[in-house]
Formats: structure tokens, sequence, C-alpha cells
């Protein structure tokens, strides 16, 4: 602050002294202002200063708004200046809902290294990919050496386990020159069970009135409130203000309970976007039950944020490549018809029965445009929610992955990738946190029962195979090796060249689900056409045997004004691991190889 000194404050409503303990200093009182609120000014302290709070006389606690935990949950918390970094990306203008392609990371997990410095190494392979943004997991600091982030204690400290809050506003600032985007993952439903103090500045924090699946319920809409949502929508503003950040993903939304007239999650994006000022920020929602109420305008009583995560076609996706229903995927066929429908209207389940969780899933979508749908064949829960933590590429046939990969880069929604997915990474996914004692045995028996909902992992051997959560190996086997990219080059040159497709062709850029048109043309083959302005695109995709039409009464196969139709890409070139493109001119029809896709355009024009 002006003059020297550090002037805090913190909010403990129904405590009558609070002291800061700062580590070489006096103990100084702070004094009561009104809601709940005490403050006080330490000349003494300064950036990289240690402090602690004391409230009636316990403690000392770390503090709840603490930008940075150097020695952890349990450890002082760190006096940080954000405004002494030299950010460089004054002409960064953010993300919209369009254009965009996503990447999902783990920083602990993303280089060997697992820092801020090393990730940032790797952004431009990203960029030479085509990525158009990142989208973190979450970062709040939590207890122990390694995690996935979501039981995080401390949301406004970025962990230390992957660099100082400068290296993570370093890692925006090279994503920034590069042009991609950052978009973090948040969780607002609910906090770790270890390292949490808040509740010994308030009993306010947390809800009696709703029951959360992981833990106590945040409490938005009960008595002393007021101040959680304070905290909440101070810790939004953090974000995108002092870390640059260009949007938010907030987990688990379905786990934010709020009756208020105005819903947090609408106060979320509406902070979120104020403090961006003339910066577009992306806000993706993460919703189990489908709700397209969260990407609804508010003047029309939605909530105001851009996508929703998209479950339903990657379900529909993992049978058509693997085959197996079990659990939550039972209600899917993988059939051309549902591949379709989910390209075209985004959530299959939009209020039917769903047997699975034995009654009515999702509510009306059908008039969501294609970027409120974020889509993926892979992401964290689902590449971990196997018995060895497998990758798409290691569950199905290479033809299977590539046209499933086709399907998701060329259709209309946003695109995310997991990170390795790119280059067919060998390492595993795996569910990893780093608790000891009694929570680690409780964490280890209640992964093994989440997963015991898979048939193929419930039985007694299954389950005693399952990776251990605590153990560093299991972190371990799960990092990253860049060098892969090298590698496996086929693999790259397939998701490059299809986003390259995906970002420079006209009609497949548009993201206009509602010129796309599908039809099936076989058990496991079918054809997607893409209404354009001046011409039209074609996906064939065929996810089994060989088919030959020798003739097809299918309007949408019809030539496009009069021409040929023309390869513009084709899954089969041995450039990604294909067995070779067939030359079909010889043959009357329609030939469709197995487990294939193809895109078309038009071409010259047919003979007289």
């Amino acid at each position: 602050m002006p003059g020297g000194g550090v002037h805090f404050r913190v909010w403990a409503p129904g405590h009558e002294r609070l002291e800061l303990e700062v580590v070489g200093a006096e103990p100084r009182a702070l004094a009561p202002e009104g809601d709940g609120y005490f403050a006080a000014t330490a000349p003494d302290a300064g950036p990289g200063s240690l402090y602690r709070f004391r409230v009636d006389g316990e403690g000392p606690f770390p503090d709840p708004a603490s930008r940075f935990q150097p020695d952890g949950p349990h450890g002082p918390s760190r006096v940080e200046d954000p405004s002494t970094y030299a950010w460089t990306d004054s002409a960064w203008r953010g993300l919209a809902p369009e254009g965009q392609v996503l990447y999902e990371l783990h920083v602990g997990t993303f280089t060997p290294e697992g820092t801020w410095a090393a990730a940032a190494e790797q952004l431009p392979a990203l960029a030479e990919l085509g990525v158009t943004a990142i989208e973190l997991m979450p970062v709040a600091d939590f207890p122990g050496d390694f995690g996935w982030g979501y039981d995080g204690v401390d949301l406004f400290a970025p962990t230390r386990l992957y660099g100082s809050p400068d290296a993570l506003r370093r890692f925006v600032d090279r994503a920034h020159a590069l042009g991609l985007g950052v978009v973090l993952d948040v969780v607002y439903n609910h906090l770790g069970p270890d390292g949490n103090y808040l509740s010994a500045f308030s009993p306010h924090y947390f809800s009696d009135r709703h029951e959360g699946e992981w833990g106590d319920a945040i409490n938005f809409d009960g008595p002393g409130s007021g101040g959680v949502r304070e905290f909440y929508l101070a810790n939004v503003e953090m974000w995108i203000r002092e870390y640059h950040l260009d949007g938010l993903r907030l987990d688990a939304t379905q786990q934010i309970f709020d009756r208020s007239p105005e819903h947090v999650l609408h106060a979320i994006a509406r902070t979120a976007r104020a403090a961006a000022g003339d910066r577009a920020v992306l806000l993706i929602a993460e919703n189990e039950p489908q709700d397209s109420r969260l990407v609804r305008a508010p003047d029309s009583g939605g909530f105001g944020l851009d996508a929703l995560w998209n479950d339903d076609l990657h379900h529909s996706a993992l049978v058509a490549a693997t085959g197996r229903r079990e659990a939550y995927y039972q209600d899917y066929s993988g059939s051309p018809q549902e591949l379709i429908s989910a390209l075209r209207w985004g959530f299959l389940f939009q209020g039917q029965y769903y047997s699975w969780q034995k009654g009515r899933r999702g509510t009306a979508s059908l008039d969501l445009p294609a970027t409120a749908f974020v889509a993926y064949l892979q992401n964290h829960d689902q590449v971990a929610n196997s018995a060895r933590g497998a990758r798409l590429h290691q569950l199905t046939a290479p033809g299977l992955d590539r046209a499933l990969t086709a399907l998701l880069l060329l259709g209309p929604a946003t695109p995310m990738l997991f990170q390795g997915e790119e280059f067919a990474a060998d390492a595993p996914f795996l569910y990893f946190a780093d608790h000891g004692g009694e929570l680690a045995r409780s964490v280890r028996e209640g992964r093994a029962e989440f997963l015991s909902q898979f048939r193929s992992i419930a039985t007694p051997t299954a389950r005693a195979a399952l990776a251990d959560p605590s153990d560093p190996e299991t972190f371990r086997r799960c990092k990253l090796d860049p060098g892969e990219r090298e590698r496996h080059p086929e693999a790259l040159a397939l998701h490059r060249d299809l986003i390259r497709l995906r970002r420079t062709d006209p009609v497949f850029r548009a993201q206009r689900s509602e010129r796309l048109h599908g039809a099936i043309l076989g058990p496991t083959a079918f054809v997607i056409r893409f209404l354009g302005d001046a011409e039209d695109r074609l996906l064939l995709v065929n996810l089994g045997a060989e088919q030959r039409l020798a003739s097809a009464a299918e309007p949408l196969l019809a030539p496009d004004r009069g021409r040929h139709w023309r390869v513009l890409w084709h899954s089969d070139d041995p450039l990604y691991g294909g067995p070779g493109i067939p030359d079909a001119s010889e043959t009357p029809g329609l030939l469709l190889t197995a487990c294939s896709a193809v895109a078309l355009a038009p071409g010259s024009p047919l003979p007289a």
C-alpha cells in the first residue's frame, strides 16, 4: 500500500477478537469494521511476509483468502503483490465462444517436471497443432505432493507444487503471446477434506440446507451467505483480473445449490465479464443433469454461461469404439443415429427417461447453437474411470480411433482434446491424491467402490489390481513424455491436419449445426452433410466392415450443384497410419472402407 506496509482484512462474523501474526513482528489486533469484517494495517509487513490469524485465541490459521501458501495449506500465508508483474499481453482480446479448439491439461503431469515453467515450454507445440485455448485442471492449493486439484482448500492461492504465482502469470503471458487463451477449472461446489480452515473463521461458509455429494455444500443462499457469496465472487474476479485468465470451467455445477433471487452462477458470469473489461471471457460448465438453463440468456431465465460439457457424445462414441455398455454407458448404443443426433442437437437426453438413473435426464436444448456444447472423446474423468486409466487409442482399433477423431474435430460443437491425446500418449491417466493415514485408506476404498459400478471392475481380483491413489508411483506413471510427439508422428499428423481443415475450411469452420443433416447408410455407416453458403461438405463415416453401395437412394449423397465429389481428407491416408486410400473411381456406386472417415468437397462439374 502507499507509504509501505500491508492492509489485512478478513471476514469472521460472530467472533470477538482477531489477531494478526506476521513472522518476525509482534501480534497485532484487527479492528472490527462491521458486517463481520476485521482489518488492520501492518507497517512492518510487505511482499514475501509470512502471516497467520488467531480467532478468539484459537489457531493460528492461514488466511482464507491467502494469495500463496509456500508450505501448503497447513502452513503460513505469504503476502503477494500482484501489481508488480510486468504483463506483455495488452493487445490480447480474450476468447469468444466461436472458433475454439480446447486442450485440457493437468500441470503436474503435462511434463516430467510438472511445473508452470516446463508447461510453458510446450505451448508452442500446442499452438502449432492448432489449439486455441488451454483448459487447466484446478490449481487452488491442496495438501500433499500431488493430486488432481478437485480437493483444493485455498481458493485464492495457486498451488506451490507448480511454482509461484508469478510463474502462473508467466505461463498465461506466454500463452497469449502464442495466440492461446487460458481457461481455469474452478471448484465452487465443495472444498477438500484436509487443510480447510474456513469454518474456523465462520460457520456460514457451509450449508445445512443442502446435501453435498463430496462433503458439505457451500452456503450460497442461507443465513450469513452474503459474505460467502462475496468471497467466491472475489475469487472469480481475482482469476480474471490478477492472472489475465480468459475464462472459467465450473466444476459439477449441479452441486452448487442456490435459491437466492439471483443464482450465484449468474452472479459468477456477471462478475467474470465485468472483471475482464473489454476482453472476452469464455465460461464453461460441467452439469451432469444437462440443464440448458445455464447457457441461456438471463433475460430468458438463464444464467448467461457460454457452454456445457457434453457427456452424451462421449458416451455414445465410446460405445461405438469399444462395444462395452457397462454402468453409465448402458443407455447408449453407439449407433449411427446417436452420433448424427449428438452432432446435430448436442445432448441426446433432453428430458427422456434414463434407465441408469431411473428417471428423466436433461432439459430441452434443441434450439441451442453448436458453440453451447463442448465435445470430447477423452477428458480427465472419463480416461480415469477405468481399471487402467487407458486412453481411447488403447481401447479400440486404429481405424475407429481415426474415424471418431474426425467426427470430433470436424463436427460443429467446440472440440476439446485431453493432454497427450494428440500424440497417442502411452501414459495412463489415473486418479491420484496424496493423502495419508485414515484419509488415504478412505479415498482408496471410495475410489474402488465408485469404479465397481463397472461390472468388469466389480470383481475382487479387478478391484485388488486398481492403482492406489496415494501411491507416488500412480502419479508418476501419469506423466507425459513430450518426446512421444516425435515417436508417434501419425497421431500428431491426424490431429494437426483435422484441426487445420476445421479452421481453414469455410463450411467446417462455420459451426452451424442447424445446417447439418445426416442419414444412415448401413448398420455402422452414415453420412453428414454440412450445408454451406456457396457449397457443401460431406463427411462419410463407417465404423464397421467395408460396404459397397452400388446404388444409394439418399439425397444427402447427391453431388453438390451438379459437380463431382472430391476427397478433402481421408482417415485411411498412410500419413496417419492408415492402410492407404483406395481408388474407387472404377467402381460404380459408393465404397465405404472399413473403420474410416472421409471428408468430401465439390470438385469438377459432372459431364453433361
